[in-house]
């Protein structure tokens, strides 16, 4: 099931809010969000709900392991137990096709494939678990002693499919005690209106036609529609991903849980080192604190430890070569700023800092993009002009034309405009009632817009559900 489904818009939430807020005893509440995230979880592949729940199990048992042996070495087995167990179920559910391939390939052998379906959001939930189970063992969260609590916090569907990643510690209080707030609830629909726009009027939208560029025959590509196809490609995925953050966010704020910010407006970055403090900042504090640091951080071969982290990064999106490129070559470049270009940069004038961003934020898209290697080298030669290309053909002359509105708009939703809105009503509107009026009027235009095309379109995939 995904949040802008008319499924999920006009009954499973409904009913979902319904039901929570009939009842003022806790534990029936979290008792109702755990079943509504479970067959929300269930709704595609019933099968994987039993591995959530035996994940959940696994850890949580851990947790208390590690709590009732804490100070003691025997407690590391714990620790260990949860990485051996989850970095195993990603090992065979997401990686072992890769394995098998590769090892068939340098080998000359022909073992055949598992096959494994991947189950949904299980990156995500399997880093939940493990960083639950480190912050335990090293004091910075008590362990939960209630399973049904636990339960709640690793299958809480906002954030179960595809992040952000939720820390124990975030929402730890929250499991235990959360009071209803209209301002929440408020803030919540507002986040999730604003969420659902972003997927459906420009991610889905500019998915549609950069497939068009993108999975055309490389043979036919031109210069400028393949610039044009990787830019679009660039738009979708920061507003399918941010767009679902917004509506995750917004869900867990309507429920009383407050979820940290995954995207900071990335591309308006002045440094590769900007953007990635910017972009799906819960898996860069994930690597940062449980790989980054423990190899020694800034301190101690720094080089080599963002090295690693970068390549972790890139396999941990896929089991593609692709994948792990990509990771390599956003590690390098923010080598090279650690090294001597970032100075250079920051010295330099503004618009240059935030081009030479760009252009390699979209470099590394074209990267991510396709998992043929093959392909990838093809359209990289086309894109830099390497072999002879066309410059532009009739079908990109129409295709930008007849876009062209729905494009600007949407370079100018990269920027923080619609926070930039909110300070300025605040700022010259001192009537409390006409600012919420506003609000309400805004959120219901933007759900309006939405569900329209939403019941006219047949496109509406999610890009990090397969990782």
């Amino acid at each position: 099931m995904v949040f802008s489904s008319l499924f999920f818009l006009f009954l499973f939430l409904p009913l979902n809010l319904i039901l929570y807020y009939s009842t003022k005893n806790k534990d029936l509440r979290n008792l109702i969000l755990i079943f509504f995230s479970l067959i929300f979880y269930a709704w595609g592949e019933p099968i994987w709900v039993v591995l959530l729940v035996i994940c959940a199990i696994v850890d949580y048992f851990n947790g208390i392991f590690i709590c009732n042996n804490q100070g003691k070495s025997i407690a590391k087995l714990g620790v260990i137990s949860t990485f051996v167990f989850n970095i195993g179920l990603l090992l065979t559910f997401k990686y072992s096709d890769f394995f098998v391939e590769n090892a068939n390939f340098i080998f000359g052998t022909t073992f055949k494939k598992p096959g494994f379906l991947l189950p949904v959001g299980i990156s995500f939930y399997t880093f939940q678990t493990i960083s639950y189970t480190i912050d335990v063992y090293r004091g910075e969260v008590k362990a939960q002693k209630s399973f049904l609590k636990f339960l709640l916090f690793v299958s809480l569907y906002p954030e179960l499919v595809a992040g952000p990643i939720v820390r124990y510690a975030h929402v730890a209080n929250e499991i235990e005690n959360r009071n209803f707030s209209w301002s929440d609830f408020s803030n919540g629909v507002t986040r999730f209106s604003k969420g659902l726009f972003k997927k459906v009027v420009i991610a889905n939208i500019a998915g549609s036609i950069a497939v068009q560029f993108l999975e055309t025959d490389i043979q036919s590509m031109t210069l400028l529609g393949s610039w044009y196809g990787i830019i679009l490609y660039s738009i979708q995925i920061y507003f399918d991903f941010s767009g679902y953050s917004d509506m995750a966010i917004g869900l867990a704020l309507m429920f009383g849980f407050h979820y940290h910010e995954n995207f900071k407006h990335p591309y308006i970055s002045n440094s590769i080192t900007d953007f990635w403090r910017r972009w799906h900042i819960s898996l860069g504090t994930f690597f940062k604190d449980y790989v980054y640091i423990p190899l020694g951080g800034n301190k101690k071969y720094q080089f080599r430890n963002i090295f690693i982290v970068w390549l972790l990064t890139g396999f941990w999106h896929g089991a593609s070569w692709n994948f792990v490129i990509w990771g390599l070559y956003f590690g390098f470049l923010l080598l090279l700023e650690k090294a001597f270009l970032g100075k250079i940069l920051s010295k330099s004038f503004k618009p240059i800092q935030h081009f030479y961003t760009l252009l390699f934020i979209v470099i590394g898209w074209a990267l991510f993009y396709y998992t043929d290697i093959h392909k990838l080298l093809e359209y990289l030669k086309i894109l830099f002009c390497i072999n002879k290309v066309q410059f532009f053909d009739i079908e990109f002359q129409s295709v930008f034309m007849e876009n062209l509105n729905w494009f600007i708009l949407a370079i100018f939703l990269c920027m923080p405009v619609y926070a930039y809105f909110q300070k300025g009503l605040i700022k010259y509107i001192k009537n409390e009632k006409f600012i919420s009026s506003l609000n309400i009027s805004i959120n219901l235009i933007l759900f309006i817009i939405s569900v329209i095309l939403l019941v006219g379109s047949t496109y509406n995939p999610f890009i990090y559900f397969r990782f």
